[in-house]
């Protein structure tokens, strides 16, 4: 399997890093704001052209200057270490700026953390009109790093053209050509290779880590990488709720298959969501749970489970996601608090029957290889049909004796394709059908067929004259 290019996009903070990202791969994949240091944890996609293929990694700004001081050093470590790992460098500038301290620091990096055959592209954001470029070049070229230098409008798309025929030349010269590369570094390191992805891997399952902020999701993702990974592109992990705000990607590898975990944000309580940045985030943690085959909920082990917890738990099972309940920092616990932390999930979260309780800890490690047996099991089961005759037989044995309405009429049931598991039953009035009589079905058909960590869903089919009608 050949493996991309990776073309990293640095620079200070807002110099238009993200909005140029975004020009680039076609849709809002990083967040975008006027606030310095916006992005924080790397965020890439898939390029395609007619003569090459890379991988473009939005990264953090570097230099300083924004308003997370906490995490700064974390930030400019990720973006360091795209850097020393990159095939082809962009460098953003500012052309409403003049070049400022920071602009000399991230030029130091360059110099002394990439490697020597890297090229360096200056682009210069923010130009809307090109002809004053010439009055610019000469305080870029003191940087005494990058070429060509190319002016471009992130906000307008005009430079782009240029700008991608630059990186594509570059790649071309370092002997890259599409379907085929020679990697810097293997894809289990790089975050988000969403594109990638699709291509190679169709049968990957992706896997959406939520819960509310703090729960220590970033952790488990950061637990389950291998050492060369964490060493290369670790989650940012702090004690400060908030602190991911992009959904990443990250490929693990377990017993020769690979499994995509996707970080989310904290999703909080609606009387908390502030707009901006936190809606943003709030927004692409939910298209991560829509673009997800497996959704693992992160709890506190040392929380009691709260509302919020059970309204994450509730959009997971609306959108016929596979469910797995991670119940973190559990690692001090006994084997009769265990039993007990168990026993609480099940009662608190009743609707979540269906999912599995993994008792661990990000910090030990305890238990979390037990989260890939548990998406082996939900994987299988939603993908599970059952025969049509075999279904009908457990049909009308479930419904003989029980009050159950207008479903004690239909004489046929059927499972449609695809997932979640969705089964048609087929009655005269469907307005007359109950939810209680639809949960009685449901409970009835796990407790027969094995459908444990997936959502199941009904429909009531209206028919006429004995005949089936969709």
């Amino acid at each position: 399997m050949s493996h991309l290019p990776l073309v990293a996009i640095v620079g200070r903070p807002n110099t238009g890093k993200s909005r140029l990202f975004n020009r680039i791969i076609g849709q809002r994949k990083a967040i975008v704001s006027d606030i310095p240091g916006t992005t924080r944890d790397q965020v890439a996609s898939k390029v395609e052209t007619d003569s090459v293929d890379y991988l473009l990694v939005d990264t953090g700004g570097m230099g300083g200057g924004t308003v997370d001081t906490d995490f700064e050093d974390d930030v400019e470590a990720q973006s360091k270490l795209a850097i020393e790992h990159a095939d082809v460098i962009v460098l953003v500038l500012s052309g409403k700026d003049d070049l400022t301290s920071a602009d000399h620091a991230v030029a130091k990096v360059l110099r002394t953390r990439k490697r020597r055959h890297v090229p360096v592209i200056v682009a210069v954001n923010k130009i809307d009109n090109p002809s004053k470029i010439d009055e610019l070049l000469p305080q870029y070229y003191e940087l005494g790093i990058g070429d060509p230098l190319i002016p471009v409008s992130a906000a307008h798309g005009s430079g782009f053209g240029m700008l991608e025929d630059a990186i594509a030349e570059e790649l071309k010269k370092l002997h890259f050509t599409k379907g085929e590369g020679t990697p810097s570094i293997h894809p289990e390191t790089i975050e988000d290779e969403e594109a990638l992805i699709q291509k190679q891997t169709a049968a990957i399952p992706r896997i959406a880590v939520v819960g509310k902020p703090n729960v220590g999701k970033s952790s488990i993702v950061n637990a389950l990488m291998s050492d060369p990974q964490r060493a290369v592109s670790p989650r940012i992990v702090s004690e400060i709720p908030g602190t991911t705000r992009d959904a990443g990607d990250t490929i693990i590898r377990y017993k020769d298959r690979d499994y995509i975990f996707v970080d989310t944000a904290g999703i909080k309580k609606k009387k908390e969501e502030t707009p901006g940045l936190e809606t943003l985030a709030y927004f692409r943690s939910i298209q991560a749970i829509g673009n997800s085959d497996v959704v693992v909920l992160v709890l506190d082990g040392t929380q009691a489970i709260t509302r919020q917890d059970k309204r994450i738990a509730q959009m997971c099972i609306e959108e016929g996601k596979g469910l797995i309940l991670a119940v973190n920092k559990s690692d001090g616990m006994s084997l009769e608090q265990k039993k007990n932390t168990i026993e609480d999930v099940h009662l608190t979260i009743p609707f979540c029957r269906f999912a599995s309780v993994i008792l661990c800890s990000a910090t030990s490690r305890d238990g979390l290889l037990k989260l890939f047996d548990a998406i082996e099991t939900v994987e299988r089961n939603r993908s599970r049909r059952i025969p049509t005759k075999a279904l009908n037989d457990w049909y009308s044995a479930t419904i003989r004796g029980q009050p159950m309405g207008e479903l004690a009429k239909s004489k046929y049931i059927t499972q449609t394709d695809g997932v979640p598991p969705t089964f048609v039953v087929f009655v005269k009035d469907p307005k007359k059908v109950k939810v209680s009589e639809l949960k009685f079905l449901e409970r009835r058909l796990r407790s027969t067929f094995a459908f444990e960590g997936t959502t199941v869903r009904w429909i009531t089919k209206a028919s006429a004259k004995g005949e089936v009608r969709w």
